[in-house]
């Protein structure tokens, strides 16, 4: 069922290890965040580090959202299962 955490796909090892390399570079940031506020660093730099965070998950939001379109959500729909366009709509609303 969609939206468990059980669930897996087959991704493709380029996109895979492009995401991971981000992800990766996304969790040294964060970690750099707190490292600013137990430092007790001006907010207007946090706040600036944690714009850039946000930018670089967006990122990786939009290349999984793309994937998914083009590989899951047209494979399930080639299948008719019509409910993948309530869970697409239903994510995006969610992402917005």
């Amino acid at each position: 069922m969609a939206g468990e955490l059980n669930n897996t796909v087959d991704r493709d090892q380029k996109l895979k290890e492009n995401l991971l390399k981000r992800l990766n570079r996304i969790e040294g940031q964060v970690r750099g965040i707190k490292g600013m506020v137990e430092k007790d660093i001006y907010c207007d730099d946090v706040l600036q580090q944690i714009s850039a965070v946000q930018s670089a998950i967006d990122s990786v939001s939009k290349l999984v959202l793309e994937n998914h379109i083009r590989t899951c959500v047209v494979t399930k729909i080639k299948k008719d299962d019509q409910e993948i366009i309530d869970e697409l709509l239903k994510t995006i609303g969610k992402m917005l």
